[in-house]
């Protein structure tokens, strides 16, 4: 299984459709960035873990789950950093791929001596264009596809029980 640990804020800061929106609204922000989490989470099957930097807010940390996206607030005077390093740790075994998602060279450096692998934001958000783009040519390819009834039948009948199904008269 591979798991990919995202530093939530350095994607934001790193891509140009967060980085702009984030401008506006710090919060739409974070929301697009786990709605393209999930997006790519349902593509690749991989668990996706976000998590957000709450050092200097005040209280504990939370938890979250949106879509299949696990999202985490760090707790009071920790950081997203330490986090990612001890999550990176925690999950990295036989059985599992850990990733972590970070442009922070420093964070980078210490996640590769747990036996974790790094993506660049650059990295990551190319892979989720590239999904994004395949995702919408599925979608197209499957809406080109025809139905062909088990039973043959000429187009007129076919027409007719189509206006039946939709309750057309």
């Amino acid at each position: 299984m591979n798991v990919l640990i995202v530093d939530g804020y350095n994607m934001i800061g790193a891509w140009p459709e967060l980085k702009r929106l984030k401008e506006q609204d710090f919060g739409q922000a974070r929301d697009l960035l786990i709605e393209m989490m999930a997006e790519y989470q349902s593509y690749t099957g991989d668990r996706i873990i976000v998590i957000f930097d709450a050092y200097h807010v005040r209280g504990v940390a939370k938890k979250q789950k949106n879509y299949k996206v696990e999202v985490i607030f760090t707790k009071e005077n920790e950081t997203a950093d330490e986090r990612i390093e001890k999550l990176a740790g925690e999950l990295n075994d036989v059985r599992t791929q850990v990733y972590v998602a970070t442009s922070d060279y420093a964070e980078q450096r210490t996640i590769f001596g747990q036996g974790a692998f790094r993506k660049s934001a650059r990295e990551l958000y190319i892979e989720v264009k590239n999904i994004e783009k395949q995702i919408k040519k599925d979608v197209e390819t499957q809406n080109q596809v025809q139905y062909q009834p088990k039973i043959p039948m000429n187009k007129e009948v076919r027409e007719l029980f189509e206006k039946w199904r939709r309750g057309d008269k």
